[in-house]
């Protein structure tokens, strides 16, 4: 079972969108779970892998799903966990179906992360206020991303 970070696909379809989140957080050597589940088509089995989870102390849920993005709506309402909403961008309607993220009915709010691997930076975020070894991860990464753009600097200028 997961550390601590469990994405929820609305399909198979969703998990070369998750590589750069998984990649990151194997990277870090972060444990994590990937699951697949409709909101529309398996609300039962979304219920199941939310039952699942709920037993662990602190998990994060990551929800992948486009179009109407039932999903990260469902799983929020259905958990006391926070709910990070992933949806793959789409050209279709000029991308207009983000709005089903952002728009959430009373009682019910998923945050919205666009690009995966913030996503999952953010879940760390999240973790990292009852585990204190993932806040050190994460401001390792920032020092990286500190060190890089220091790198880059010098390397133009000269």
């Amino acid at each position: 079972m997961s550390d601590e970070v469990v994405f929820i696909l609305g399909s198979e379809k969703d998990e070369d969108f998750i590589k750069p989140a998984t990649d990151f957080l194997s990277d870090l050597g972060i444990e994590y779970d990937v699951r697949i589940g409709s909101a529309h088509k398996t609300p039962e089995k979304v219920l199941e892998i939310l039952g699942k989870y709920e037993k662990e102390e602190g998990v994060v849920f990551i929800t992948v799903a486009g179009r109407s993005n039932a999903l990260s709506g469902f799983v929020d309402a259905n958990t006391t966990s926070p709910v990070l909403a992933c949806p793959p961008y789409s050209d279709t309607f000029s991308g207009a179906d983000i709005f089903s993220s952002l728009r959430m009915p009373s009682g019910v709010g998923p945050m919205v992360v666009l690009e995966p691997k913030n996503a999952a930076l953010a879940a760390l975020k999240i973790l990292s206020f009852r585990k204190p070894t993932l806040a050190e991860k994460v401001e390792s990464y920032r020092e990286e991303l500190r060190d890089n753009i220091e790198e880059s600097d010098e390397e133009i200028s000269n």
